[in-house]
């Protein structure tokens, strides 16, 4: 997971900047004034995504108000003109931005608006996110109130175009797409989804008995789809299975409604917010486009479960992944008692757990303090607690501040194993900087230089990210080479929903990087012993299609468990409403009988004790 910072409410990038950058990239033209007699709406919005008249003002502009925010430093007011023209690429709403101050008008006005039309890009120009077409510093005239509002457009499988965004095909030129800016595109919304909610940006918008594909937040937010039956999981999420379909009819859902009157619904992936949930749709920098609701559906509990997986048998090995979310000692009991529980209820109390997030005894306090001695003395105590096995553990620190993740946490890899149920003999020389090699002992069966031990952690590869670790376990006089591993995650990549298409994955280089690095690890292990048993598992932080899993599966050296579940079964994260695979198990050529399950307990719900779901491998004598 990539660790993200509180979020503001505005962006701090002033709207006068962006207009700016848009004037010298020729996008807009020089401020002035448009003549008010000829400007409504979709004259400010425009067949494209950006305004015309950015930068110019406007006056006496006509529209009834069908929302008002009324709360943070992003106060204002939606209007959408009564009179559409007959062009769908052109908006009918638009944002009126009035900064901390509550705008004095109540949803039925009918208004003229006065002010200056401008493009706001949330989380700044150069996020690479969609602009918000808006008029700022507004003044306006009440005409009259008590108006019946325009109906909202109706988001559904027959309005929502398969296609998502366009492509360099579909440009004029190859520099317009393909990884360009779609700024200048005329926009298509029969075409492509993109397109669609550009289209729609201000209007009031409705969805009808809409199934949740990502769990309500923190922030009182959550995923619906308005393709119900779109590569639907089997749970009830909405799967994310190729770069080619990012399933367009994701739309983010927020709410206008005061919490005293609604309390925003708690729900699960797979329910649905029975009825219609409408209001006008917005964009913002955490999601995309975002269905701000004037109305919400009931919420109707579909009754999602958490899974348990099956107990190993005595003659399996159980190994399993967990992502424990920048656990530390400054966590509550409450999540250390959630985990615990989890290993031991859900997990069957696994011989081997590879731990990703483990931060140090202290947090993210940002001191010297490296040591995660007490992080994992309270997990193991809080799983005996639960009733199972007091696990050993083994780790290796890493130097302060070089591995990424939350300033001042030093997350790492970490293992856990049952030493009643497998051994362990250590080998000293493992450390931060030290690599560890496959090694053949004196008795001829291939070791390891050190146990555990860091895999090239000198390798760029590794810059301030986490270092993979090596260690050597014996189940029943076997020996079975375990590797835990988090890649770097997939910060400064741009969105699915980015104005760039395709979206950069510039985070990619360096995932390749450190999959070439593990392949080639475990391919020197296996030019030692080809019958070895190796397992390299943890939060690769990619998706089993990426060029970085056919990376780490290349020349037959591991093969990725996730390709042999089910297709609508590979997935252990939700991300902006797609159910995605992050976590991987992959087991190399000598490992034929297994059995691998992800246990869904956390990525589909509204009460989380990690933000991913744990993963099982169980390996057959």
């Amino acid at each position: 997971m990539p660790w993200i910072p509180a979020r503001p409410l505005r962006s701090p990038v002033t709207v006068g900047a962006v207009v700016a950058a848009a004037l010298a990239a020729g996008l807009l033209a020089a401020p002035g004034s448009a003549t008010a007699a000829e400007v409504r709406i979709h004259d400010i919005q425009g067949g494209t995504r950006i305004s015309p008249l950015a930068g110019k003002k406007v006056a006496d502009v006509p529209g009834t108000v069908t929302a008002i925010r009324a709360f943070g430093s992003s106060r204002g007011f939606w209007v959408q003109d009564a009179k559409p023209d007959r062009d769908q690429a052109t908006s009918e709403g638009i944002f009126v931005f009035t900064g901390s101050k509550t705008p004095a008008v109540t949803v039925g006005d009918s208004v003229l608006v006065s002010g200056r039309a401008a493009e706001y890009y949330p989380g700044g120009a150069s996020a690479g996110l969609q602009s918000v077409t808006e008029i700022i510093q507004p003044e306006w005239t009440i005409v009259s109130s008590g108006n019946p509002l325009p109906a909202a457009f109706r988001l559904n499988s027959s309005t929502v175009p398969d296609r998502y965004a366009p492509t360099a095909q579909d440009a004029p030129t190859a520099q317009d797409a393909d990884g360009g800016s779609i700024e200048a595109l005329p926009l298509r919304p029969r075409s492509y989804a993109l397109d669609r909610y550009e289209s729609l940006e201000g209007m009031r918008t409705q969805v009808s008995d809409a199934r949740v594909v990502g769990a309500s937040s923190e922030f009182n937010e959550l995923w619906v789809t308005a393709e119900p039956h779109r590569n639907r999981t089997e749970r009830g999420g909405t799967l994310y299975a190729s770069y080619r379909d990012q399933n367009g009819g994701r739309v983010k859902v927020a709410s206008l409604i005061p919490f005293a009157e609604r309390p925003f619904p708690k729900a699960d992936v797979g329910d649905e917010l029975d009825g219609i949930t409408a209001g006008p749709l917005d964009y913002d920098q955490f999601g995309g486009y975002e269905l701000q609701a004037t109305a919400l559906g009931e919420r109707h509990d579909n009754g999602l479960e958490r899974e348990k997986t099956r107990k190993q048998a005595e003659s399996e090995l159980s190994v399993a992944t967990y992502n424990v979310e920048n656990l530390s000692p400054k966590d509550s009991t409450a999540k250390f008692e959630r985990l615990a529980e989890a290993v031991v209820a859900n997990l069957a109390s696994p011989d081997v757990i590879a731990l990703e997030e483990v931060q140090d005894d202290n947090g993210p306090t940002n001191d010297k303090v490296v040591s995660a001695g007490d992080t994992l003395k309270k997990l193991t105590a809080a799983i005996a607690a639960a009733g199972g096995p007091s696990y050993s553990w083994r780790q290796i620190d890493p130097a302060d501040d070089q591995d990424g993740g939350q300033p001042g946490g030093n997350i790492r890899v970490a293992f856990l194993f049952n030493p009643e149920r497998v051994s362990f003999t250590d080998v000293a020389g493992g450390d931060a900087t030290t690599p560890v090699t496959p090694v053949r002992g004196e008795d001829g069966e291939v070791t390891l230089s050190a146990n555990p031990g860091r895999i090239d952690p000198a390798n760029q590869a590794w810059q301030n990210s986490r270092k993979p670790l090596a260690a050597r376990f014996t189940f029943r006089g076997e020996p079975v080479f375990v590797v835990a591993n988090h890649f770097n995650s997939k910060g400064g990549d741009q969105g699915l929903d980015s104005r760039f298409q395709p979206p950069a994955r510039t985070s990619e280089t360096q995932r390749i990087a450190q999959a070439t690095a593990v392949n080639s690890w475990v391919k020197s292990l296996l030019a030692l012993d080809p019958k070895a048993g190796v397992v390299v598992a943890g939060d690769i932080n990619d998706f089993d299609f990426s060029p970085a899993l056919k990376t780490l599966t290349s020349d037959g050296a591991l093969t990725d468990l996730v390709t042999r579940l089910p297709r609508n079964e590979r997935y252990g994260y939700v991300f902006n409403g797609n159910s995605q695979v992050l976590d991987h198990v992959l087991t190399s050529p000598a490992i034929r009988r297994a059995d691998y399950d992800i246990v869904h307990i956390n990525a589909e719900f509204a009460d989380q004790a990690s933000d991913h779901d744990p993963q099982v491998l169980r390996i057959r004598p």
